[in-house]
């Protein structure tokens, strides 16, 4: 093993030969029994039985990746096993976020008798009630956080690794996981050879994209399950799947996918059906076996998508406008930022694109008709969800986790909700200046790059959360050729450092900063020019000048 794997390692807290085994080799082994879950004997007992009767059963979802996925996951496993499940997911503009009382009543008027929620319900005390008077019985899965006080609604059963008492060794799996550790402990009760050699692995695709795409830690079960699910997205056999890789420009066949393509490629476009349209048209793509639905529904997400990006740079240059021309806002140090009429579905993308530039916690809030809905994330050690609770009577309805959160309430109350979080934040963050830190995971030359290095630092994959892409730096490295500047705005550099093995046949290594153009010619940098680079290793797969090539993430002029 290279010393910079090492290193890394060693920085990830795995320090010892077995566990860096483990971390390098996901294997179905390393995941945990269901059956260790709170709640899941119950919620399989039940399941079993509403099959077994013909029962109608509801899914009841989410309108993100994490949502729809799930309910493909327990939809396929209780179809598998001979039952029928209808599935709803709320309109994001029309219903807004989790159970509806008003969706229970209709679906007991239909006949239907057992609810499971998936990416949903951890808060929805009333819509219990409303389930338990009906005499519904209803399961929640969810991984949100439980209230405040620790209570739960009064459901049938709660599979939630989060909620009190429950001893399941993994916190931080997304709605996904949990709904396919329902689907296991279901299958399994049948035939359980199958369902491990077969079911499981088949599974873990839809899984996979989801943990990735939740952005929950990719250490521990989580690492598991997206590096199996990421091997098996690369044999795709459902015609949706296979559309939306063809809509995404995503060839299996040909490359390796990796989380990269999975968080930028495949989400954006599974998010958009929910954030600009309807979400359950993501759970028909992974569902049918009709090729040519298959591509209308992949080419309509695409569509979607596009329709996202121009609607959010449109709501973000406004954002922008706002933040260089109001002191007061950008004094804050948790930045509340409301405009009329923006787009629901895109402020949550709005409000990380604001902690990207600001470096601040941010909450985004679309007014309209004097009802505003807010979607928030943070920083490093300041929890959103418990800032956002010390204001829990001004929200009809509110939730999250330490770095986001989301909420509606009446727009009247909106003064007194940032004055509130104002203070809040002030207290908990006035001894830390909000800066962009780089951090840097080990000291690596640019000589050292090797192809060898680059396969086994390919073992670290998926990167995400938890499990952050490496950033080296290298000291002294010399620039060799003049600075080229592409598109008036990137910058190509040739570096030389020292006399040892090259990387490429010219001995001088390729940098490329997206976005770096100006910042370069700020530092004054010319051909000789010594400089500190911090960089990540990139494999350029361009036929004419492919290979291994560095991509910057930070430049200062070297030390003399």
């Amino acid at each position: 093993m290279p010393r910079a794997l090492a290193e890394l390692l060693v920085a990830r807290g795995i320090t010892d030969a077995h566990d860096a085994h483990a971390f390098l080799r996901p294997d179905l082994a390393q995941l945990h029994d269901p059956m260790l879950m709170r709640g899941m004997d119950t919620a399989v007992a039940r399941l079993e039985r509403a099959i077994a009767a013909g029962e109608q059963i509801l899914l009841y979802g989410d309108y993100d990746v994490d949502g729809t996925t799930a309910v493909v996951l327990l939809k396929t496993a209780i179809e598998m096993l001979g039952g029928t499940a209808r599935f709803h997911v709320p309109h994001r503009l029309l219903e807004g976020y989790g159970l509806q009382s008003s969706v229970l009543e209709a679906a007991h008027a239909d006949g239907v008798r057992l609810v499971i929620t998936v990416d949903t319900g951890m808060r929805a005390f009333a819509e219990a009630e409303t389930a338990r008077r009906l005499g519904l019985d209803l399961i929640i899965t969810d991984h949100h956080l439980a209230a405040a006080d620790d209570s739960v609604p009064p459901a049938l059963a709660i599979l939630n690794p989060n909620q009190p008492g429950c001893c399941y060794p993994e916190k931080s799996l997304c709605g996904a996981a949990i709904a396919l550790k329902l689907a296991i402990a279901l299958l399994e009760r049948r035939d359980p050879e199958r369902t491990r050699a077969k079911t499981l692995p088949s599974f873990l695709k839809m899984a996979a994209i989801a943990t990735i795409a939740d952005a929950v830690p990719l250490r521990g079960e989580n690492r598991v399950i997206a590096a199996l699910g990421l091997r098996e997205l690369r044999r795709p056999v459902g015609v949706g799947l296979r559309a939306l890789f063809t809509a995404a420009s995503i060839d299996p066949a040909s490359k390796e996918i990796t989380g990269f393509d999975v968080a930028f490629r495949l989400a954006p476009r599974i998010n958009a059906a929910g954030r600009m349209d309807v979400a359950s048209e993501v759970i028909e793509l992974f569902c049918t076996r009709d090729l040519g639905r298959a591509n209308e529904l992949a080419t309509k997400l695409e569509l979607l998508n596009r329709q996202r990006r121009e609607i959010e740079a449109t709501a973000l240059a406004a954002i922008e406008e706002r933040l260089a021309e109001d002191a007061d806002l950008t004094g804050c140090r948790l930045l509340v930022v409301d405009g009329d009429g923006w787009h629901r579905g895109v402020i949550g993308i709005l409000a990380s694109r604001v902690v990207e530039r600001t470096a601040k916690p941010a909450i985004v809030v679309s007014v309209e008709d004097g009802i505003a809905h807010g979607s928030g994330r943070s920083v490093d050690n300041f929890h959103l969800l418990q800032a956002i609770e010390t204001c829990s009577d001004l929200f009809t309805r509110f939730g999250g986790h330490a770095f986001a959160v989301g909420f509606a309430m009446p727009a009247s109350e909106l003064p007194e909700l940032k004055r509130r979080l104002d203070l809040h934040a002030e207290e908990r963050l006035a001894a830390r200046e909000p800066e962009q830190v780089l951090h840097i995971h080990a000291e690596l030359p640019l000589n050292r790059i090797t192809p060898v290095l680059a396969g086994w630092l390919r073992k670290l994959e998926p990167l995400g959360h938890g499990n952050p892409e490496p950033v080296f730096l290298a000291r002294r490295a010399k620039i060799a050729t003049p600075p080229r500047v592409m598109k008036d705005r990137h910058i190509r550099l040739e570096l030389a450092q020292d006399a040892a093995p090259p990387v490429r046949a010219s001995g001088l290594v390729r940098a490329v900063g997206w976005d770096w153009a100006a910042r370069c010619m700020d530092l004054q940098l010319c051909e000789g020019s010594l400089i500190d680079i911090a960089y990540r290793i990139r494999e350029n797969d361009h036929p004419d000048f492919g290979g291994l090539e560095v991509e910057i993430a930070g430049v200062r002029p070297a030390e003399e």
